[in-house]
């Protein structure tokens, strides 16, 4: 009887196992699920920043700050350091315009200048251009689970979606899986060269969301260079009128 009783222990105790196993197993996110998540907790409807970016080549350290105004599809960048004050980008859908005051002169950067870097910087001119939803540009999956630096992260891999035009063709995140940030990225060529490296030092919670406030990328075609990006502030959801997005306003 007592035989009976420890093999009837053991099936239920299974059982139980089993089932908590399947709900956890159903309980798992998907990669677009995850990538959703990060998306609204990274893209915003309109934002104010002041940012500050420093140029790191060699021996050599550039410090630039900036006033940047956006929306979903347009932003207007202002740069505010002595040296380049005046210079102002503006994105206009899928164009972008640059003002030099010295020469008071538009010039729209387009083709393979959107390949350079930005006022010297990692950053290319493309990749202030993407301000799409990740879920609109990639396909993504989930390829393991893994820390970074502490944080437990979701690593994916996206694939650019057939007939979207990217700067990346392959990117692997890995997004935290408690704020659903993006905290290191590697950006790859479809032939799988690795083009650059960025990490996020700095998480802070603002109005509600994380928000990356410290960030550095790496080109990892050039050797002893990078770029560190900070928001010295920011708000959100601001009114923004709609002729802060004109050409006439670049002058």
């Amino acid at each position: 009887m007592k035989k009976i009783k420890w093999f009837l222990l053991i099936g239920i105790t299974v059982s139980i196992l089993f089932s908590c196993l399947i709900i956890a197993t159903t309980a798992e996110m998907t990669a677009e699920e995850i990538i959703l998540k990060r998306d609204s907790n990274e893209y915003f409807d309109t934002a104010q920043m002041e940012a500050e970016m420093i140029i790191v080549s060699g021996g050599r350290k550039i410090t630039k700050t900036m006033l940047i105004l956006s929306d979903k599809r347009n932003a207007l960048i202002e740069f505010t350091n002595p040296v380049d004050r005046g210079t102002k980008f503006l994105k206009r859908e899928d164009d972008l315009w640059m003002f030099f005051p010295d020469a008071e002169e538009i010039i729209k950067i387009s083709g393979h200048m959107l390949n350079q870097g930005m006022m010297g910087s990692d950053f290319s001119y493309q990749d202030v251009m993407e301000a799409d939803k990740l879920t609109d540009l990639y396909d993504f999956e989930i390829i393991k689970e893994e820390e970074f630096e502490g944080r437990p992260c979701y690593v994916l891999e996206g694939i650019a979606r057939e007939g979207v035009k990217v700067s990346y063709y392959r990117r692997i995140s890995w997004v935290d899986k408690e704020r659903f940030i993006g905290l290191k990225e590697e950006l790859y060529t479809k032939s799988g060269r690795i083009l650059k490296e960025t990490k996020a030092n700095v998480i802070e919670e603002i109005e509600g969301r994380w928000v990356p406030t410290n960030s550095v990328m790496e080109n990892k075609l050039r050797k002893d260079t990078y770029t560190e990006f900070t928001i010295t502030q920011i708000k959100f959801n601001l009114e923004i009128p709609e002729e802060t997005f004109s050409l006439q306003n670049l002058r």
